[in-house]
């Protein structure tokens, strides 16, 4: 049996709850979870999330998270502390919620490495041509930590096809699917349009929505932040701005919607698309591998580069209640099947062919 699993999280983003679904899982299935924290201490709430948990240890340090080290030698750095802890608390086995943290260390046990996102990846689909000098040496990291591995997650197929291609990997990783539990909401559905997200982040397309939103006889919502932890900053004249909600308002605010859009060029998974499924939302999304992989016959796709044909499709949609109540129940029928129990399942199963003697069966 998996007796011992340190995890390492981010305070910030939804890695956290990732985070914790997994220690729950893990937990179930019969190991002690220590949860080592990088960046930002986690807040009161989240502090009580953890400690909610039985057998679940929360460690907070003082390592950068890998995307906001300032040069390379921060993450060897952090790298070496962690193999520290890890050797000191006797894991068996190490998840990392980065691969750009596993090259250069002496780990103590096998270490499986989630790629959630990757700079590589976002440059290319966003921007294109070479890297700038502070992405490639990050790409570089996630270029090792990739190879040194001992087994490598990404959220799906077509992003874990995406590193392949852009790394010339060897063995592509393993696509674990994320899953999310439905947090319930009642609210009466409005005519009105919500996109969720890092607005900040060019890869989110925001402008192209903002663009749209103006086209709109309703009113079109955006939650989440507006400027990035470099300073990246997204100001917006149509969209209605409702800043980074908890988790019970961003349940409200789905639920109270009637299509939820994400124009994003760029998105390994889409927790947002996810959670917006859940309460049934209409999804109007990019046309990408993730969203046709993860939404096929589930929701309406346009050219993300398209604000003629979003502005049309939207008002056709807001004009026929039928069509959105189909679209939404094809939703959520979909979102059952990304499900926390079976990210747990599938995560426990890459852990445990690592110790094929010791693991118990998902």
């Amino acid at each position: 049996m998996l007796s011992r699993m340190l995890l390492t999280t981010d305070t910030i983003g939804g890695i956290w709850q990732y985070s914790l679904d997994l220690a729950r899982g893990f937990i179930e299935r019969g190991a002690e979870v220590l949860l080592v924290t990088l960046g930002p201490k986690p807040s009161a709430s989240q502090r009580r999330q953890a400690q909610s948990i039985q057998r679940l240890r929360l460690l907070q340090t003082d390592l950068p998270l890998d995307w906001l080290a300032n040069h390379p030698k921060q993450l060897i750095d952090a790298a070496s502390v962690l193999t520290d802890i890890a050797a000191r608390h006797h894991v068996d086995s190490v998840h990392l919620h980065t691969p750009a943290l596993v090259h250069g260390a002496a780990w103590p046990a096998p270490v499986v490495a989630v790629a959630h996102s990757c700079v590589g990846t976002w440059w290319r689909a966003v921007c294109g041509g070479p890297l700038p000098a502070d992405l490639a040496w990050r790409a570089d990291a996630m270029a090792r930590g990739l190879t040194a591995a001992d087994a490598v997650i990404a959220p799906s197929h077509s992003f874990a096809a995406a590193l392949t291609e852009h790394y010339s990997l060897a063995c592509p990783p393993h696509a674990v699917r994320n899953g999310r539990r439905r947090v319930p909401a009642v609210a009466r559905r409005n005519d009105c349009v919500l996109t969720a997200g890092r607005l900040w982040d060019r890869g989110k397309n925001i402008a192209v929505l903002d663009a749209v939103a103006a086209r709109l006889d309703v009113p079109m919502f955006a939650a989440g932040p507006t400027i990035g932890p470099h300073g990246e900053q997204i100001s917006v004249q149509n969209l209605r701005l409702l800043g980074t909600l908890d988790e019970s308002a961003m349940a409200a605010a789905y639920a109270g919607t009637a299509v939820f859009a994400s124009l994003a060029r760029y998105e390994p998974f889409g927790l947002a698309v996810l959670e917006a499924a859940q309460a049934g939302c209409t999804l109007v999304l990019s046309d990408i591998p993730t969203f046709r992989e993860l939404w096929e016959d589930a929701a309406v796709f346009v050219d993300p580069a398209d604000d003629l044909t979003l502005a049309q499709t939207l008002r056709a949609l807001l004009l026929s209640p039928m069509r959105r109540a189909e679209l939404g129940s094809a939703a959520r029928r979909r979102a059952a099947s990304l499900n926390v129990e079976c990210m747990v399942a599938g995560t426990w199963r890459i852990h445990a062919a690592l110790h094929p003697v010791h693991a118990t069966p998902a």
